[in-house]
């Protein structure tokens, strides 16, 4: 009988023993979850705070001097290695964990737009500067602002674990992402060219929605934003008196068929079972006179689609179309299309090993998938360059109408400032959770 209760007692202790060895890293791990949950809600007043005070001074893209001063200097104030000045106006900083480990990046993007705000709030933006040759309103009226307080609340909350860091953190907070029309480039492609992610594994990034209820994050694995191409056609004829078309080769009417032929390039040339695109006419400018018949006409557009086979298939069918109907009507074509943004693509299995993290933070039923979005994002230049995952943070009053919420890019742009701090941890727990497991 003891011979077998010696046995029992034994085998209870090798058991015990080795369950250790998977216990103690899941209880750690718990630890740490517990603890950036703790440090990102004492911060959330923090957050609101930088975020009220960016926005009362809002910077158009290139020019964002005093964000970028206020960002470095947190970040040295939190012991990171800071380095400034990164494509223009650019901060990267970098947090060295306590053990060996990848390296893993975050962004947040610091410009605003040449949009007068009307939102009656105490830290309203009354800023204007000059854009494009006008003298213009400036405001966040995209939620750059909030993305810039959280991510300085994450490397707030990350600084404070550091020493249980497995690996590093870069935090990229990058000019431009809005564009600048007098130059080739955006802030994301510029600081991928400048090498920011060379050493790194993955980047993760959000994305504040004022149509998405706080509380959510909304993600989708594989092409999630489209590409977007700018498009320009020239049409040539040959100008005449109006009242003697016959002697013209009328510029305005070849635009007019070709605005409807281009949109036979989605109707019967893109296979819209698989993926969708967008070819739209924005603007045709042509002539200065009711009776003149102008000599030529010009066309801006955009272009959006979901791949690179996607893409090269409707600039051909552009190409082709626009020529078939300038010759049918004895005028020119002439098709510039400027590539821009590529297609923001969620890595499929960077997404997969990272859902778990986002049900975890978001809670039940919180975590949405959601359908492809027609905008475009240069956070897929990173992408390009490794494995990346962007997601959609709630921004919407819970009790708002997705509806009638007022959209980006609008005057009356608003979010609810409570969704910040399911931000703050949802890039805390991505960046522990990929350092801890890496793919």
């Amino acid at each position: 009988m003891r011979t077998s209760i010696y046995r029992f007692t034994f085998l209870l202790q090798v058991l015990l023993l080795a369950s250790a060895d998977w216990v103690r890293p899941a209880l750690a791990q718990q630890a740490l979850g517990t603890a950036i949950d703790q440090k990102a809600e004492a911060l959330e007043a923090q957050v609101i705070a930088w975020r009220r005070d960016f926005h009362q001074h809002p910077e158009l893209g290139n020019q964002e001097l005093r964000t970028a001063s206020i960002v470095a200097g947190h970040l040295r104030a939190l012991g990171f290695e800071v380095t400034e000045q990164v494509a223009v106006t650019g901060v990267v900083g970098v947090l060295k964990g306590g053990k060996p480990g990848p390296t893993v990046a975050l962004r947040a993007d610091m410009d605003a737009l040449p949009v007068t705000e009307r939102v009656d709030v105490p830290f309203k933006s009354t800023k204007t500067a000059s854009y494009n040759g006008q003298e213009v309103g400036v405001s966040h009226a995209c939620g750059h602002d909030s993305h810039v307080a959280i991510l300085m609340g994450v490397a707030e909350t990350l600084a404070s674990i550091r020493n249980e860091l497995p690996g590093t953190v870069k935090f990229i907070f990058q000019p431009a992402e809005e564009g600048m029309d007098d130059l080739d480039t955006w802030g994301a492609k510029q600081m991928v060219e400048e090498g920011v992610m060379e050493d790194v594994d993955a980047i993760f990034g959000l994305h504040i929605n004022s149509q998405t209820p706080v509380g959510t994050i909304k993600y989708r694995s594989g092409p999630a934003m489209a590409a977007v191409d700018n498009l320009e056609i020239q049409v040539i004829g040959k100008q005449a008196h109006g009242a003697y078309p016959w002697s013209s080769v009328d510029p305005i009417v070849t635009a007019s068929q070709l605005v409807v032929g281009l949109q036979t390039i989605v109707s019967r040339s893109v296979n819209v079972t698989e993926i969708p695109a967008i070819v739209t006419i924005g603007s045709i400018h042509g002539g200065v006179r009711h009776n003149i018949i102008p000599e030529e006409v010009a066309m801006i557009g955009t272009i959006r689609t979901y791949s690179a086979a996607q893409q090269e298939l409707v600039h051909r069918r552009i190409f082709e179309i626009a020529a078939g109907i300038a010759q049918s009507a004895g005028a020119q074509a002439k098709v510039n299309i400027r590539k821009m943004y590529p297609v923001t693509y969620n890595d499929p299995s960077l997404t997969a090993k990272m859902l778990p993290t986002l049900e975890r933070v978001t809670g039940s039923g919180r975590l949405v998938e959601h359908e492809l979005i027609t905008g475009a994002e240069d956070f897929s230049f990173y992408q390009q360059a490794k494995p990346g995952l962007f997601v959609f943070l709630g921004g919407m009053p819970a009790d708002g109408d997705p509806l009638k919420a007022p959209a980006h890019h609008t005057p009356d742009f608003y979010l609810d400032e409570s969704g910040f701090v399911l931000g703050v941890k949802a890039l805390s727990h991505l960046a522990l959770d990929y350092l801890q497991g890496g793919i």
